[in-house]
């Protein structure tokens, strides 16, 4: 059955309304269509002849423009071919398109890209633009809950605030921690001291280790993964969670991480939930703390104004600016345009249904 242009743009645009910043879906499939446009070599109604070279194709562009590649599951990102998504009728109807327009879905997917990166980088200007004297931790938030494109990604917002503070903080105080052994032990250091000084850093000389305490953000996730936000080399991890959180998602919270000090943040209205989820499942004993965004924002506040705010505030500040950066790299200048340049998009002609305007024209 023949799809029609505006079916297909409809489910590409649906598509790309629920995906997270990064785009990945998206992304791959404007790679099949590239690599269709200017290879050809596979019938594109049959997904079996690309389906998995495409994701090859994808991670490419992806490490280019998001510094990182999908890891969610292999059937979550499998489902991009079923009837809800980019099915290959679909695909078909969006590769004559393309086809007849020179390139200019793939464009107008790159192009959407653009537009949530371009939002992201108001943070970073809110950012530079605001000293810690008046730096708002709510109205930061607010400028990625007030932009329906942004709200999948928030909860990379809410790792980014959360890092920020725990990291800034704890260098403040110039955490340190030591590794040693049980001196009742020390035949086995003698047997295992290859081992002890490979892996713990200590040997029968020097049998104490100490490192300064420091906490790490796991990487990108993506919307499938339940697994650590941030972890610490003290013990702790961390994991946020600024949604609504279920009995299921509180399983996988505990489930898939194997550690006993575990700190969950959320929002202040789902701490009850969120413990008494924990309680019914029998792991609350595992939960060291359920920090809240209320209290996330009374020590922002303390960091950017109380009485350490010259040690704490700038530091801050710019680990946030840094870690969006890192988060979301085609938001620094360059990135894109090169990516742009190699593929010509910005000599795709105006088209009344893709690009109205070519964003990537001179």
């Amino acid at each position: 059955m023949t799809v029609s242009t505006a079916v297909a743009k409809q489910a590409l645009d649906s598509l790309i309304k629920k995906s997270r910043a990064h785009l990945y879906k998206p992304m791959q499939i404007a790679e099949i269509l590239y690599m269709y446009r200017t290879q050809g070599g596979f019938d594109i109604s049959d997904v079996s002849q690309y389906r998995k070279e495409s994701k090859n194709w994808r991670d490419v562009v992806t490490k280019q423009l998001v510094g990182n590649v999908s890891t969610s599951s292999a059937k979550f990102q499998d489902n991009l071919f079923e009837d809800n998504a980019i099915p290959p009728k679909i695909l078909v109807a969006l590769a004559s398109e393309n086809q007849r327009t020179n390139g200019a879905v793939e464009a107008y997917i790159y192009s959407s890209f653009v537009h949530k990166m371009s939002q992201f980088a108001i943070g970073i200007e809110y950012c530079e633009q605001n000293n810690k004297d008046v730096f708002d931790l709510s109205k930061f938030i607010d400028l990625f809950w007030q932009v329906a494109g942004l709200k999948r990604s928030v909860d990379k917002i809410y790792e980014v605030i959360v890092y920020s503070l725990f990291q800034s903080i704890i260098e403040a105080l110039g955490v340190q921690v030591t590794v040693s052994f049980d001196p009742d032990k020390v035949e086995i250091l003698e047997e295992f001291e290859d081992f002890a000084k490979s892996v713990i850093n200590i040997n029968i000389t020097n049998n104490i280790f100490e490192l300064e305490g420091r906490i790490n953000r796991a990487g990108v996730t993506n919307a499938s993964d339940r697994g650590l936000d941030i972890w610490s080399n003290f013990g702790v991890i961390v994991q946020i969670k600024h949604l609504s959180l279920t009995e299921e998602m509180a399983e996988g919270i505990v489930g898939s991480v194997n550690a006993d000090r575990i700190v969950i943040v959320c929002k202040s209205a789902e701490k009850t939930l969120i413990v008494s989820l924990l309680n019914q499942i029998g792991w609350k004993s595992k939960i060291q703390s359920v920090i809240t965004e209320k209290e996330l924002k009374q020590w922002y506040e303390k960091a950017l104004r109380g009485k350490y705010a010259d040690i704490i505030g700038d530091n801050l500040l710019a680990y946030l600016r840094s870690e969006i950066q890192k988060e979301f790299p085609s938001t620094a200048s360059g990135v894109v345009d090169d990516f742009v340049k190699s593929r010509c998009y910005q000599d795709v002609a105006p088209d009344t249904l893709w690009l109205p305007t070519n964003p990537f024209s001179p």
